[in-house]
């Protein structure tokens, strides 16, 4: 009796708990006080899991958000939800492990069912291939269908400093210093930006950020070795001044169609089965209307959107609401149409801020950019 009190605000309307798991790295980025005091205030309390103690032992939860990984935590996750069936879970560790794979991250590209548009976009990835040991990464034959210059990326993509370590690859001369398993994608030129799309479950958004230049025809037969994390690791002497970008006229660089990005976030989002994730989109420079898919990346960095705070909130409300109704819990619907509250949390808000910088990319462009949003 005592514990449901505690789960009621002052109004009556009970609150809810919200436990989370994270990394202390992704816990001390994401956890912030602004995101703690809003959810609070539309009737969410966010609770942090304590990781050295079984996850039976602690709770109620009504919603558990992690991005942790290991047997251990996948079976306290399988008795977590047995135990609480009505509990939400986000999001199921076998569909975010889809993600830690390079090539089957992209492989849920080529499921999408998407209509052909009027308009003309079409979209796929990159050439690649996946290399498992120094014997193929030398056979000529293997390379077949790929051309230079080539990224090479490490096979797994956990969100470790070792996953995110790459390189640009001008010629065979370059193979010596990689280290299988590793993938191999056809680097295509496209104008030095890169499109980020973010997806809060149905809630998309799409903003632009300076990626890898292009390369020219001179520069494709060098032997060169590029490696980086980020384009801002670059060596200094290999740093891309802004210069660069002015020429290239980036802060004029075109936006996908926002119903196209939102198309595709809805298909990764459903054949993914996940709610928190984000992709990275470039323009085909050989095509005007051909986008490609090169990374997909679980849990991203929201926290780095100026407003994130409000965004995850609505989220975080969608999904308990959608727990209620599905239970046969009450629904109390506001003035507005589009704005309801339920058992004591506000769903309202709109999806704003921007995104994080990860992978091929170094920061914002230094000029107003272009961004939108939608909900699916």
């Amino acid at each position: 009796m005592a514990e449901q009190e505690e789960r009621r605000g002052g109004e009556g309307k009970r609150r809810f708990r919200i436990g989370y798991a994270l990394a202390p790295k992704k816990q001390q980025s994401f956890i912030r006080d602004s995101l703690v005091s809003l959810a609070r205030s539309r009737g969410i309390d966010l609770i942090r899991v304590d990781t050295d103690t079984p996850l039976s032992e602690q709770g109620p939860f009504d919603c558990l958000l992690h991005k942790l990984y290991g047997d251990d935590w996948k079976r306290q996750l399988r008795e977590f939800s047995a135990a609480n069936p009505n509990a939400a879970v986000l999001d199921s560790p076998e569909a975010i492990e889809r993600l830690h794979n390079r090539i089957s991250m992209l492989q849920v590209v080529s499921e999408l069912r998407i209509e052909c548009r009027s308009s003309g976009e079409t979209f796929g990835i990159p050439k690649q291939i996946v290399i498992y040991d120094k014997e193929t990464l030398f056979d000529r034959q293997a390379w077949e269908t790929l051309k230079f210059p080539v990224i090479a990326k490490p096979l797994v993509a956990d969100g470790s400093a070792k996953s995110h370590k790459m390189a640009l690859v001008f010629s065979h001369d370059g193979l010596n210093k990689l280290k299988p398993p590793i993938v191999l994608q056809e680097f295509v030129n496209h104008g030095g930006v890169i499109f980020k799309v973010y997806v809060v479950g149905e809630r998309v958004r799409c903003v632009k950020r300076k990626s890898l230049p292009d390369v020219s025809e001179e520069k494709k037969v060098s032997d060169e070795v590029l490696s980086f994390s980020q384009v801002s690791n670059l060596a200094a002497n290999q740093t891309i001044d802004d210069s660069y970008y002015e020429m290239m006229h980036l802060g004029d660089a075109e936006m996908p169609p926002l119903s196209f990005v939102t198309d595709i976030a809805r298909g990764l989002r459903q054949v993914m089965k996940l709610n928190l994730f984000n992709f990275d989109v470039i323009r085909d420079s050989r095509y005007g209307n051909r986008y490609l898919i090169i990374d997909i990346n679980y849990f991203p960095g929201y926290a780095k959107m100026p407003g994130y705070e409000a965004v995850l909130t609505d989220f975080f409300c969608d999904v308990l609401n959608k727990k209620t109704e599905e239970d046969g819990g009450a629904i109390e619907e506001g003035a507005a149409g589009s704005e309801r509250s339920w058992q004591g949390c506000d769903v309202s808000g709109s999806f704003r801020g921007d995104g994080d910088q990860d992978n091929l990319q170094v920061p914002g462009l230094g000029m107003e950019e272009k961004e939108s949003s939608v909900q699916v």
